[in-house]
């Protein structure tokens, strides 16, 4: 059963220096950082998901960490800007990114999770569709790569609901209070009376 409550979620890792993948979209230095020993909270994370939305270069990440689609369970979205012929498991979309955000916050049974990449993330928060992130910080820095915060992201205001330390991981969960006005808008911090 669909719930009118769902939410739209972040949930992604990046390494300190603010990347989610190298230059070429691999995920492989994820993969050699202690966490808690367990899988990070991921499965409990899971289990609230209804749906997942991805940019087509991050489908094509995932194909490659798998013989199996990790997410074969759930209804699965793929933004591409061309038509792609058809796929196990997931959708191709040409749909605009709000809209299918909005038809799947009615729909899903659960929240909706925006897995990546940068610019779907981009894309979400220009919108103004997304009602969460969820960052694990991997004490890693990589010096180049896939920014997590492409260059030409709106400005946002974020609300920090909780942190966790999962081993060598710092995971923290913001709620998105607000996208805030470009250009000729006061900064935050002259808010003066």
């Amino acid at each position: 059963m669909a719930t009118s409550n769902s939410k739209t979620i972040l949930y992604i890792a990046m390494s300190l220096d603010g990347y989610i993948a190298r230059l070429d979209g691999s995920v492989d230095w994820l993969f050699d950082v202690q966490g808690d020993g367990g899988d990070n909270g991921y499965a409990a994370f899971y289990q609230t998901i209804g749906s997942v939305i991805m940019g087509r270069s991050t489908y094509e990440e995932v194909l490659t960490l798998s013989e199996d689609f990790p997410y074969a369970d759930r209804p699965a979205y793929v933004l591409s800007r061309s038509e792609q012929p058809p796929a196990p498991h997931v959708q191709f979309t040409t749909e605009n990114v709000e809209t299918l955000i909005s038809r799947l916050k009615q729909t899903s049974e659960g929240d909706v999770w925006v897995v990546g990449g940068g610019q779907l993330v981009q894309a979400v928060m220009e919108q103004q569709v997304l009602d969460e992130i969820e960052v694990a910080i991997i004490p890693k820095v990589l010096g180049e790569g896939i920014p997590l915060f492409p260059k030409g992201t709106v400005p946002t205001l974020l609300k920090t609901i909780r942190t966790q330390t999962l081993g060598q991981i710092i995971s923290i969960r913001y709620e998105v209070q607000l996208s805030l006005v470009t250009e000729g808008s006061p900064e935050l911090n002259d808010q003066t009376p």
